[in-house]
């Protein structure tokens, strides 16, 4: 797909702001594959989801049509983190947990750049919950992409927040007591304008949801169910196995009923508004749940993401669970900056003005 960004508008200030869906400056020449791909040996263990994930990104960015130069990708600590090292374009290897405040004021400085997290499940919700959560309820334009393996990895098995309870692990040798995060339930609460989940071994769907996400302007919050052949082997299983996937996905495909198991298993809403799995036959296909992903109150996409049982990955929705619009973060900061300024560009010497100046001022009357 090709990205028009070719339309504007101007704000209340008077400054002209692009429309298109991602608003950044397109490559003049095509791209490919390779022009994104960094001289930097790709360094995770064999068998490792990071690989597929790694190639459905390389895949997908040169049809997107951004110029490299104005892509940004902005990691944490853990085996995810290695992320920016392999693509090549701008990147920082930053701080744990501190991904997504370190990309909201690069979003915000520079409206021109698509600017991606890549994180992990121990990075964003363990240190970095905190960070995550108000860069989504911000409506920050960024594209965070949590890879989830549900056990950290890179320092060696420890038990991680989307571990299931009862989790044996070097930090847990009884088992975990803690209740897990869903991510899906977290990002919707924060009211995340964009929330989806995939899995790394579906490498069209995975392909088809990255595409989106990085389209949608505002914050987009894809999970990516990842292994970790190491430290969780296995952990998603049930998702990939032919014999027990198709039980097990629940794909959400906007406008359409909510089925799965070939059919012969839905999604109803129940009479005091609640979501659950029924057999089609006994309550027919017209009392099943069409999806909206666009619906604008985020408590449908949070019954959905409710489907799978705390810490289970049985019967988990697969898909865009919600896409709305809302006022953007960073837009909406470089309006203020402008109405503040009548309109100009701040330069460097408005800068040291400020820095060199009173102790206080008046910004507005």
């Amino acid at each position: 797909m090709s990205t028009d960004v070719s339309t504007s508008s101007t704000n209340v200030a008077g400054v002209v702001r692009p429309q298109g869906l991602l608003g950044v400056p397109l490559a003049v020449e095509p791209l490919n594959r390779k022009d994104f791909t960094s001289d930097q040996e790709v360094r995770w263990c064999p068998g490792c989801g990071d690989y597929a994930i790694l190639a459905a990104f390389l895949g997908f960015m040169p049809e997107l049509g951004i110029k490299r130069e104005n892509t940004v990708i902005v990691s944490g600590i853990g085996c995810a983190a290695r992320f920016p090292y392999y693509v090549d374009t701008y990147g920082m290897h930053s701080i744990h947990g501190r991904a997504p405040a370190i990309a909201t004021g690069v979003a915000t400085a520079r409206e021109d750049l698509a600017v991606f997290v890549v994180t992990g499940d121990g990075d964003s919700l363990s240190i970095g919950g905190n960070h995550l959560i108000h860069a989504l309820r911000r409506n920050v334009n960024i594209t965070i992409l949590l890879f989830n393996n549900r056990i950290y990895g890179l320092t060696k098995g420890q038990y991680s927040p989307t571990s299931e309870a009862g989790k044996v692990t070097k930090s847990t040798p009884l088992g975990s007591v803690d209740a897990p995060f869903n991510p899906l339930s977290l990002a919707l609460g924060a009211e995340a304008s964009f929330v989806a989940r995939t899995i790394d071994s579906d490498r069209k769907h995975l392909t088809e949801v990255l595409t989106q996400a990085a389209a949608h302007r505002g914050a987009s919050f894809v999970e990516i169910y990842q292994n970790c052949p190491i430290f969780n082997d296995g952990a998603f299983d049930e998702l990939k196995d032919v014999e027990t996937a198709d039980a097990s996905v629940i794909r959400l495909v906007h406008g359409e009923p909510i089925t799965f198991a070939g059919g012969r298993l839905g999604v109803h809403r129940t009479a005091n508004g609640e979501l659950e799995v029924v057999e089609v036959a006994e309550v027919g296909t017209e009392a099943l749940v069409v999806h909206d992903a666009h619906a604008e109150d985020p408590a449908y996409a949070f019954a959905l993401s409710r489907l799978s049982a705390s810490g289970a990955v049985t019967r988990s929705p697969i898909g865009v669970l919600r896409d709305v619009q809302r006022p953007v973060y960073d837009d909406q900061v470089r309006d203020q900056v402008a109405t503040a300024s009548g309109g100009r560009t701040a330069t460097e010497q408005d800068l040291q003005q400020v820095i060199l100046g009173r102790d206080a001022w008046t910004v507005a009357g």
